[in-house]
């Protein structure tokens, strides 16, 4: 639906979505994007959904305000590599050099070569981790790709496609492989049912800590822009 407006200092764009399973007006605001989103159910005129965002214009600013703020990858920034803060150096030479607690880049496009060199490692990992889990599941996987996925950690098709997003290699390394658990999972059950996360325990162990801290901490890695 086409977007509205909701004035004051400054204006806060609303994307109105309707919804037929919404049963009433509800609103978010997205932890990775700021974007604010007001869901209508069927029927419901859009004047009253603004009469909504309005009544509610406090919570949405104070929202918008607890976001953290971006990170522009560059010398002097600090960035998580594996879960740990790596300070952004520029380095001599035209490859990416990590050290403890640093990470090199060349002073030509710096962002661009950080970036690249994160999803070769993720892709290294996540490939390892999905061999791994698909082995002993005894169910092979068609590919494995990466994405900068907003929404979702990975997918499996049902032709058994496994698509990750590549910041989780800024992610500590059991909440990866957690991720590829997941996905290797679903490899033998399309859904989300009890006989699902068993499978996921089986390959993994116990997830419960993994999964808190993608549900916790997961939007920060969307915080740095390459």
């Amino acid at each position: 639906m086409a977007d509205h407006i909701l004035p004051g200092p400054p204006p806060v764009p609303l994307v109105l979505r309707r919804s037929g399973r919404a049963r009433r007006i509800s609103l978010r605001v997205s932890r990775l994007d700021g974007r604010v989103t007001l869901t209508l159910p069927a029927g419901v005129p859009e004047s009253e959904a603004m009469d909504f965002a309005r009544a509610r214009e406090a919570w949405i600013r104070g929202h918008l305000a607890d976001r953290p703020d971006a990170v522009q990858v560059a010398p002097g920034a600090v960035i998580p590599i594996e879960g740990e803060p790596h300070l952004v150096v520029t380095a001599t030479g035209r490859r990416v050099q990590r050290a403890s607690g640093q990470i090199g880049v060349p002073a030509d496009r710096p962002g661009a070569r950080l970036q690249a060199f994160l999803k070769q490692l993720a892709r290294d990992r996540l490939v390892a981790a999905s061999d791994r889990y698909a082995a002993a599941l005894g169910r092979p996987y068609a590919r494995l790709t990466l994405r900068d996925t907003r929404s979702r950690w990975g997918s499996c098709s049902s032709a058994g496609a496994l698509s990750y997003s590549w910041r989780l290699a800024l992610a500590p390394p059991p909440v990866l492989a957690y991720v590829a658990a997941h996905e290797v999972a679903h490899l033998a059950e399309m859904n989300h049912s009890p006989a699902f996360w068993a499978t996921v325990a089986r390959l993994y162990g116990p997830y419960e800590a993994e999964r808190r801290w993608l549900r916790d901490n997961g939007h920060d890695l969307h915080r740095y822009r390459f």
